[in-house]
C-alpha cells in the first residue's frame, strides 16, 4: 500500500464479507446444501436477502440492482415476506391538504397515495382543493367489524336448524372460547347460514386498530372447536367465503365488513363552475346515467367511478393489505342539485383497514401512517383505524368529485394529454 492508498474503510470491509458470505450461502443453494427459504437459518436477513438475488439473476439474466436498494433492514420485513430479494418501490405523493371533520378524522390532512398511474395525485389533489374551498368534508365511520364465516357439514336440514338454533343460545359459550385467544378482539356476532346440508357461521369481531383478518380466524378456529364438541356438525373450512375475503361479494355490499364509511361535501354552485369548469346539474347527471345506471347494467357490486384507484394508492402508502381493495372499493357515489349547490357522497361499504400489525410496521408504511397521525393504537382504542377510513373516504370524495367533473366538462382526455400521461 502506497501513502497515497486510502484506508479500506469498516463499511467496505463489511460490504465485502457480506457479499462473500451470501456467495457462499448461493453455493450451497444450488449444491443442494440448504434450501432457498432456510437461509435465514445461517446468517442476517440482508445477507440472505443478497443470496437470492445472486441465484435469481444467475437464473433469469435479469439485474437485481435496484430491487436491492432498499431503505430498511430486511429483518423488519419477516413478518410479511418470504424468500425476500429485495423490495420494489412506488413512487409516492400526496394529495391536500384537505379539511376533514369527523368522528375520529379532525383536522387538515395530506393524504399519502403511492401509485404508478399519472394524473392520479393531480386529480384527488384538485378534488381536496375544491372540498377545501367549500369548508372541508364530513366523514363517519357508521358500522365495523372483521368477519370469518367457517362452513359446516350437517347430515340434513333438521340437524342444520339445531345448529343455527345452538348458535344463537349459546352466543356466551362461543364468545369465551373465542376471545381467550386475543387480548383485544370481541365477538359481537355469529349468524347463522343455512345452505342445504352446509351451515356457515358468520363470525363478527371488534378488532379495534388493527386490520384483524388474523385475529379474527385465530378466535374462530378455537369458536369452531366449541361447536364441533357440543354439536353434530363437523367443520368442513375454517373459511367458507361467505366472510367474504379477497372477493367481490353482495354481503359485504349490504352488511358490511371491516369499517363502512361515509364522506360528504356540500359545493356551492359558484366553486363547481369556477374550480370544477361545469355546473352541478352537468356533474350530477353524468353521476346517474353512468354511476347508478351504467354500473346497475353491467351488473357491478360498486356504484362509482373510481374509488379503486384511491383506496389502492393510500393502501400501498399506509401497509393494508393491497388485495383487499377488492372489497374496499366497494362503494356508492351519490350526488345530488341542492339549491345551494352540489351535495355529493361516497359510501364505502367493506373498508378493511389497520394501524398496527401487518404491513403497518414497515418503515416506508409507518411514515404514511405518520403523515395522517394515526399510526399504531388509538385512545380509545380503534379510533386510530377509523381516523385512516375516514380520510381514505374523503380521498375516494375527491377523486370523484375531480373524475366526474371532468367528465361533464369533456375535459378528461384533455387533462391526461396536458400532465403527459
Amino acid at each position: 500500500m502506497t501513502d497515497s492508498d486510502p484506508d479500506p474503510s469498516p463499511e467496505t470491509d463489511q460490504d465485502a464479507t457480506a457479499t462473500a458470505d451470501a456467495e457462499t450461502l448461493a453455493e450451497r443453494v444450488r449444491a443442494g446444501d440448504l434450501r432457498l427459504h432456510e437461509l435465514e437459518e445461517h446468517t442476517d436477513a440482508d445477507t440472505a436477502t443478497a443470496a437470492r438475488r445472486l441465484l435469481v439473476e444467475a437464473q433469469s439474466g435479469a439485474s437485481l440492482d435496484t430491487v436491492g436498494r432498499y431503505a430498511f433492514d430486511a429483518a423488519a420485513a419477516d413478518p410479511n415476506i418470504e424468500n425476500m430479494v429485495g423490495a420494489v418501490q412506488i413512487p409516492a405523493g400526496v394529495a391536500g391538504p384537505v379539511s376533514i371533520d369527523g368522528g375520529a378524522a379532525a383536522g387538515d390532512y395530506y393524504l399519502p397515495m403511492a401509485t404508478t398511474e399519472g394524473a392520479l395525485v393531480a386529480s384527488v389533489n384538485r378534488g381536496c382543493s375544491v372540498i377545501d374551498r367549500a369548508g372541508g368534508a364530513t366523514a363517519r365511520v357508521t358500522a365495523s367489524g372483521m368477519t370469518r364465516a367457517p362452513v359446516f357439514r350437517v347430515d340434513s336440514v333438521v340437524e342444520a336448524e339445531a345448529l343455527a338454533s345452538w348458535v344463537r343460545d349459546n352466543h356466551a359459550a362461543l364468545k369465551g372460547a373465542a376471545e381467550e385467544t386475543t387480548n383485544h378482539g370481541e365477538l359481537e356476532e355469529v349468524k347463522p347460514y343455512v345452505v342445504g346440508d352446509n351451515v356457515f357461521l358468520r363470525f363478527r369481531y371488534d378488532t379495534k386498530d388493527a386490520m384483524g383478518m388474523n385475529m379474527a380466524t385465530i378466535a374462530t378456529r378455537a369458536a369452531c372447536e366449541v361447536v364441533e364438541r357440543e354439536t353434530d356438525a363437523s367443520l368442513v373450512a375454517l373459511s367458507g367465503n361467505l366472510c367474504t375475503d379477497k372477493k367481490p361479494a353482495a354481503i359485504n355490499a349490504v352488511e358490511g365488513r371491516g369499517r363502512s364509511v361515509t364522506a360528504d361535501v356540500l359545493i356551492p354552485r359558484e366553486v363547481v363552475e369556477k374550480r370544477l369548469h361545469t355546473t352541478p346539474e352537468a356533474v350530477a347527471e353524468v353521476n346517474t346515467r353512468k354511476n347508478l345506471t351504467g354500473s346497475a347494467k353491467a351488473g357491478s357490486l360498486g356504484f362509482n367511478a373510481h374509488v379503486a384507484n384511491v383506496v389502492a394508492a393510500m393502501f400501498l402508502a399506509t401497509g393494508q393489505d393491497a388485495a383487499q381493495v377488492v372489497e374496499g372499493a366497494n362503494a356508492i357515489t351519490t350526488v345530488e342539485v341542492r339549491e345551494d349547490g352540489l351535495y355529493a357522497a361516497v359510501s364505502l361499504a367493506s373498508l378493511e383497514v389497520g394501524t398496527v400489525g401487518g404491513g403497518t410496521k414497515l418503515p416506508t408504511q409507518s411514515e404514511g401512517l405518520d403523515v395522517l397521525g394515526v399510526r399504531g393504537g388509538g385512545d380509545p382504542p380503534g379510533t386510530n383505524a377509523d381516523a385512516l377510513a375516514e380520510c381514505i373516504a374523503v380521498g375516494a370524495l375527491a377523486g370523484e368529485l375531480s373524475l366526474l367533473s371532468a367528465l361533464a366538462s369533456r375535459h378528461l382526455s384533455s387533462a391526461h394529454e396536458s400532465l403527459g400521461r
